[in-house]
């Protein structure tokens, strides 16, 4: 238990742009699905599936990137485009986790969606574990109709975010944390 606690303690976001191959081979990659299968989940619902990009497939969704970043910003510069639609290739393996909310269920759609941002923090603790660097991210295109239509997204379907999986070039440093004193309290009742 105490090699678990100390993952989570040390569990650390690397930025997409200090990713280096290699990524999750085809096993690791499974491995880390298969955790964020392991989440709370009421009613048995799975309200969340997951699209991956890696190989070529990464450059091909770059058209797409492209495509909608033209879209909303036909007067961008050529050098901002190509960085737009080179997003997916940052880092060698992404994962979009869809929340998929079933409306009108006794299990509220904000359990449903809390249920799928699990999925993406087990991926990233799954990841840690297996020594792969992860990045969970949203950014525009998550929100990108032209995007989203390509992703196959359906009624009651969002993107929960992009988890990029890569190899660190270097150690991470730590970011601060919220001091556990300020932001805790206990509850009693009222005398």
């Amino acid at each position: 238990m105490s090699d678990m606690l100390d993952l989570l303690h040390r569990r650390r976001s690397v930025v997409v742009r200090d990713m280096v191959p290699p990524g999750p081979d085809a096993g690791a990659l499974e491995a880390i699905l298969r955790a964020g299968l392991r989440v709370p989940d009421h009613g048995k619902l799975a309200p969340w599936r997951f699209i991956i990009f890696q190989g070529a497939a990464r450059t091909a969704f770059g058209e797409v990137l492209r495509q909608a970043f033209v879209a909303q910003e036909p007067a961008a510069e050529e050098e901002r485009i190509a960085f737009e639609a080179a997003r997916f290739e940052r880092a060698p393996v992404v994962v979009a986790v869809i929340s998929k909310v079933t409306s009108d269920h006794k299990v509220p759609e904000w359990e449903q969606v809390l249920s799928a941002g699990a999925v993406c923090q087990n991926m990233l603790v799954a990841a840690a574990a297996l020594g792969f660097a992860g990045q969970w991210l949203t950014e525009w295109y998550a929100y990108d109709p032209l995007v989203t239509a390509q992703l196959g997204l359906g009624e009651g379907e969002r993107v929960a975010g992009f988890l990029y999986f890569g190899s660190a070039k270097e150690t991470p440093q730590d970011r601060p944390r919220p001091d556990l004193e300020r932001i805790t309290t206990e509850w009693h009742p009222a005398s």
